[in-house]
């Protein structure tokens, strides 16, 4: 198997590729790409056999009838979500409660935070696979799914914080999380590209969306309930790991 992750960006020039070869018991990164466009992500897309994506796959539910009233004039669809409360619904999807109920963090808002530009750049991308390739559903049954590398990180046991940087202190944090990957895990060979991973973020985040790709291909995540998947479907999930990082070779 061939795991592709992205650590996707609006801008093509903070967007990081890596491909992991799976075999053996062993696992391999023999690729490691930053400044990729979108056609290098349907090129990798096409050659591997399952791709972890740090970006929402969609939106909350609640929010384009809310837009589509706002457009139209219907005001109940709009005072339907009046408060604090309702607008938490246009703002966050369940995947996102998921996520802060298993991990404590709270994800950002695809609708109303700086997330909004990369899902937007990546709705494109889907549907440009869905034109070359095949549509790709948005709970990750398919080949493609959404994923989270700071929870990923702290599911498996490596705290991921204040790595996201350039600086020194974001530099020393990103070598320090590295040492506990590779100390995790043995069986990871990082291809001589140790050094990169360290002097980015992007780079590093692809990584491990890439080992949460795997951990999606082989139904080491959690989505098992049909409710949530029926909404998955709609809203897009976040993939958590289930199982120890060991269990992915």
């Amino acid at each position: 198997m061939k795991t592709l992750g992205i650590d996707l960006a609006a801008d093509p020039k903070k967007t990081a590729a890596a491909v992991i070869e799976w075999a053996s018991g062993a696992a391999r990164l023999v690729q490691l790409e930053l400044g990729v466009s979108d056609e290098a992500i349907l090129a990798l897309f096409n050659d591997t056999d399952f791709t972890g994506i740090d970006c929402p796959l969609g939106w909350p539910r609640a929010l384009v009838p809310f837009l589509t009233g706002h457009v139209g004039g219907n005001v109940h669809a709009v005072l339907r979500h009046d408060g604090i409360a309702g607008r938490r619904l246009l703002a966050y999807r369940d995947t996102d409660r998921f996520v802060t109920q298993k991990t404590g963090l709270i994800p950002l808002s695809v609708s109303a935070d700086r997330l909004a530009h990369p899902a937007m750049r990546c709705a494109v991308i889907q549907a440009k696979i869905a034109q070359n390739s095949s549509a790709q559903p948005l709970d990750g049954s398919g080949r493609l799914a959404e994923v989270y590398p700071a929870a990923t990180l702290k599911l498996w046991g490596i705290p991921a914080k204040k790595y996201k940087g350039s600086g020194p202190d974001e530099t020393a944090a990103r070598r320090g999380l590295l040492y506990q990957l590779e100390t995790a895990a043995p069986w990871l060979d990082l291809g001589g590209y140790a050094d990169s991973l360290i002097a980015s973020d992007d780079r590093l985040d692809a990584v491990v969306a890439s080992l949460a790709a795997r951990a999606t291909a082989t139904h080491r995540t959690f989505l098992t309930d049909p409710e949530e998947r029926a909404v998955a479907r709609l809203e897009g999930w976040i993939h958590l790991p289930s199982g120890e990082l060991n269990e992915l070779p």
